[in-house]
């Protein structure tokens, strides 16, 4: 696993505008998971709401296409998040959270497919990756099956069951949505989310909650 670029080189490229080149519009499968329910009764949304929910762990792979004309087929990065609150307490009344991350790139990547994975993450999560205080290549392991979905790479272990009963105890609902861009989002159980790498000032085991979003992404 290498550092790739300093802390300066990615605010610059993270803030390039994400552009399909020639018309050659990007597709791909997303997945997320988070330390807190996303889908759930109101007597433990009021409990967990203020004090989980910090962290969370996205994934993308690429199926085709160009970012600001780079081809980027059959790629992956992965976005490890912390923030100072729950990710998603917009959505119900609170502040916007004050995030750090960490990237994960795939290594089969060229350094100009890295930068343009990377400034894809940015783009598509609508800067909640906040300040990049790193960026690493990595092997990265995502697999798509009609019942779930794995990634894994250095330090992070994402397993998403694609099959969750709608459990109606405690009045349970979905609170949030995805924490990036998402076509066709569902909510799926998580069966292990964790980080265990340095940098964010915490690290992370959160498995067997409702935790999580899969689905497509386009651009």
């Amino acid at each position: 696993m290498t550092r790739l670029f300093t802390v300066a080189a990615l605010v610059g490229l993270a803030a390039a505008p994400l552009v399909a080149s020639g018309g050659d519009a990007g597709r791909g499968t997303y997945v997320e998971a988070r330390t807190a329910e996303v889908f759930t009764g109101g007597c433990i949304m009021g409990s967990e709401a203020g004090t989980v929910g910090k962290e969370a762990v996205l994934a993308w792979k690429v199926d085709r296409g160009s970012f600001n004309g780079v081809r980027v087929d059959g790629l992956s990065v992965v976005a490890v998040v912390a923030g100072d609150r729950n990710l998603g307490i917009q959505e119900i009344g609170g502040g916007k959270s004050s995030t750090r991350s960490v990237m994960y790139v795939d290594q089969r990547a060229s350094a100009i497919q890295q930068m343009a994975l990377v400034s894809m993450a940015h783009q598509l999560t609508k800067g909640l990756d906040g300040t990049i205080i790193d960026v690493r290549s990595a092997p990265i392991q995502f697999d798509d099956t009609s019942k779930s979905v794995h990634v894994a790479t250095t330090q992070v272990a994402l397993d998403v069951s694609k099959e969750m009963s709608h459990d109606p105890t405690c009045g349970a609902m979905q609170w949030f949505h995805p924490l990036a861009s998402v076509e066709q989002a569902t909510v799926g159980v998580t069966d292990q989310n964790s980080f265990s790498g340095v940098g964010l000032g915490t690290k992370w085991s959160d498995p067997n909650r409702r935790s999580s979003f899969f689905g497509t992404f386009a651009y």
